[in-house]
């Protein structure tokens, strides 16, 4: 049986993988996202994150396609006792205004709620930082949602952290709501987002921080090896910069430890990433039962002092 890990200071205790979303209604189908979470559960997994925005960069969305699907399966399924939603609000524009502007806030949050078919977001994050809305105005925002059962926690995605600093800060001398979740894009390729102030003010402070792009967008998984294995997805395209970084060296690496281990590249990085410093549970998503079946191997895989140092090094 999977154990759960309490979400830094938040009353949330999930599984150490978080299914991402980002994927249903887009790369994933109806079906074919249904079977992907009903997988997810059956496999421990708790924690479901996801967005107004997903997926309004694909022609012909608006957004909500994402929080639609989910709510279609919660529906069908009977499941949403058995799982924790997380949604975020502040790329959507909408009713309200943009970002976080507290109207947008209050009018995004319902709309989030409509599409999901829930009473309650578990977890609704600050999609983005926006130095145009006073920090204590949105968090005051945020916490109206709060009193009115709307919301159980706070989290900011994509924060610096001289700003969540700023943020938390205005919190204690306003009486609101702290951030407790931090979602930055962080894995063993892309690090300098995450590692040093940021992650240490996590830590100091008990924010529970669940990274996104866990496997650089599949980078991680092995499956980019050259140049001309870029046109097997739509996320090709991002795979020259990894090359030309860290990449080859990490996988390298992450291959040696395959063979000592038998688990696969992708189990072996969102390892690395439980295992950080600060770090509850990494994000990835799922096109099929087979690659969610993979990932949730990733929940039960301990890697050795030796194995996390060789990658961590094999990064930098």
């Amino acid at each position: 049986m999977t154990t759960l890990r309490r979400l830094g200071a938040t009353e949330l205790h999930i599984a150490p993988l978080i299914l991402g979303g980002n994927v249903f209604g887009w790369t994933a189908d109806q079906d074919t996202s249904f079977a992907v979470l009903d997988a997810f559960v059956a496999g421990g997994g708790t924690m479901i994150d996801t967005a107004d925005v997903y997926s309004a960069w694909v022609p012909g969305h608006k957004g909500g396609e994402s929080e639609s699907v989910i709510g279609a399966w919660l529906k069908a399924s009977g499941k949403r006792e058995q799982v924790q939603i997380a949604t975020k609000v502040g790329m959507l524009p909408g009713d309200g205004g943009e970002k976080l502007a507290p109207a947008r806030i209050a009018a995004a949050c319902d709309a989030s709620l409509q599409r999901l078919g829930v009473e309650t977001i578990d977890l609704y994050f600050a999609h983005q930082d926006d130095d145009a809305v006073a920090q204590e105005d949105a968090l005051a925002a945020f916490a109206k949602l709060i009193d009115a059962g709307k919301v159980r926690a706070l989290g900011a995605s994509n924060f610096h952290a001289a700003r969540l600093k700023s943020a938390n800060d205005a919190a204690t001398a306003h009486g609101l709501p702290h951030y407790h979740v931090l979602q930055p894009e962080y894995n063993l390729v892309s690090r300098h987002k995450f590692e040093g102030q940021l992650q240490d003010y996590c830590v100091e402070h008990n924010i529970g921080v669940v990274p996104y792009y866990g496997l650089a967008s599949g980078y991680l998984t092995g499956k980019y090896r050259s140049a001309a294995d870029f046109g097997k997805s739509v996320r090709g395209g991002r795979m020259q910069a990894f090359m030309d970084g860290t990449g080859p060296a990490v996988l390298d690496a992450m291959d040696a430890i395959a063979e000592e281990t038998g688990a696969s590249l992708a189990q072996i990085a969102l390892a690395w990433l439980a295992a950080q410093p600060g770090v509850t549970a990494p994000i990835a998503s799922a096109t099929s039962v087979a690659q969610v079946e993979e990932l949730i191997g990733a929940m039960d895989l301990t890697l050795s002092t030796d194995q996390i140092d060789r990658l961590t090094n094999a990064g930098v």
